[in-house]
């Protein structure tokens, strides 16, 4: 009866305006999330190197290719890049300068052998367990990282010797061998495989193992660092592209492609982000005049009833509750277009190339319910604010 007294009649062109804004808002709030979240996913897990890590060498040219230009990289270059603001880190990449085999020492595989080039990146750099990333001479064994063409042609080798070929988690359990040596000095140690990565094109062993190498088993030969890693900084690929192509220097092709990806595509779903956010907060502030328009609207009746006996609390709560059900059920259609939507989107995804996670984004729904119950408590104290006028 209460409710009938105070909420009838009363003009619903703002409610409806806010309900749009509501949806809305909710609705591109949830997309521009969920899918700000699995772009940023794209590549985790597949790969070894830690994200926004790009491995660069110079652009080999005529000139460098007369040896008229230096293609290795010199300390105070390698500094003078770090300088730059969107540089996060920066580090050389060591090669070996000693000779060095891979064998199989499995009697499950049959026997492998071949020269191979091994590099060292810093920890830092790679995405893998620091305890399973590292090396000493008490060690059992050498952990590495293989370039997945390296399993690619150990596959075909098993398969032309009519042997099954064998995954990821079946390739690191095989017992390999490195055979380091160096004239009549060599030396046999237990390989294990760690991990794999599609961006770096030779073996990677801890710096420990290849400093120990190159002590006891190099030619002496200067080493020269032609590549370097580097780390750019969140959300400024566009500016670590750019530095890359006025200093001539050149990564990976597809780290560029999916680094490019990921930059424009998390700029777009950020900037409808902070739109929705907007629309959201403007749409919950036109509920809130409502909610002032409609207590002055009942201010007789509100005044009637508080002087009768009726706890003006059970006011505000009556008036909460109006909004807070109100905002929850436009929301609640919002989540419902957006699961809808993103099967939709999802799809379309596919055809184009690219896989995402189908799984929903358990933050989008956290932001949403705090969202919520930023919104039930300014509407409390609006609420609360309104209708105190008439109780004193």
């Amino acid at each position: 009866m209460i409710k009938k007294l105070l909420f009838q009649n009363q003009a619903k062109k703002q409610l409806f305006i806010a309900s749009i804004g509501i949806f809305l808002g909710v609705l591109f709030l949830m997309l521009s999330l969920h899918y700000w979240v699995k772009i940023n996913e794209i590549g985790e897990g597949s790969d070894v190197l830690g994200t926004n890590t790009l491995i660069i060498q110079k652009k080999v040219t005529n000139v460098s290719s007369l040896n008229l230009s230096r293609t290795d990289f010199s300390i105070s270059e390698i500094n003078k890049i770090k300088e730059e603001p969107c540089i996060k880190e920066i580090a050389p990449i060591r090669s070996n300068n000693f000779n060095i085999e891979l064998q199989t020492s499995d009697p499950l595989v049959p026997y492998f052998r071949s020269d191979i080039f091994i590099q060292s990146l810093d920890k830092k750099f790679i995405d893998i367990k620091i305890n399973e990333w590292k090396w000493n001479e008490q060690q059992n064994y050498v952990p590495m990282i293989m370039p997945r063409e390296f399993l690619l042609m150990l596959n075909t080798f098993m398969s032309a010797s009519g042997i099954p070929q064998v995954s990821d988690d079946l390739a690191k359990k095989i017992k390999f061998q490195f055979k380091v040596k160096n004239g009549n000095k060599e030396r046999k140690f237990n390989v294990k495989i760690v991990g794999f990565t599609n961006e770096v094109s030779s073996i990677l062993v801890p710096i420990s193992f290849m400093e120990f190498a190159s002590q006891n088993y190099g030619n002496n030969d200067d080493q020269k660092i032609t590549q370097i890693v580097i780390q750019g900084k969140e959300g400024q690929f566009g500016l670590v592209e750019k530095l890359l192509i006025q200093r001539g220097l050149e990564p990976k092709k597809s780290q560029m492609i999916v680094g490019r990806l990921k930059s424009v595509v998390e700029t777009l779903f950020l900037i409808i982000l902070i739109i929705s956010l907007v629309a959201l907060f403007v749409s919950s502030l036109v509920l809130i005049q409502y909610l002032e328009l409609i207590v002055t609207k009942n201010s007789y009746n509100i005044q009637t009833l508080i002087r009768i006996g009726f706890d003006y609390k059970v006011l505000i709560k009556l008036f909460v509750n109006y909004l807070v059900m109100f905002f929850g059920i436009i929301s609640f259609l919002g989540v419902l277009t957006f699961a809808f939507l993103k099967i939709l989107i999802d799809n379309l995804f596919l055809k184009g190339g690219l896989y995402l996670d189908s799984r929903f984004t358990g933050l989008n729904f956290i932001l949403l319910v705090v969202v919520f119950i930023v919104f039930t408590i300014i509407s409390n104290k609006s609420a609360k604010k309104e209708i105190l006028k008439h109780y004193q």
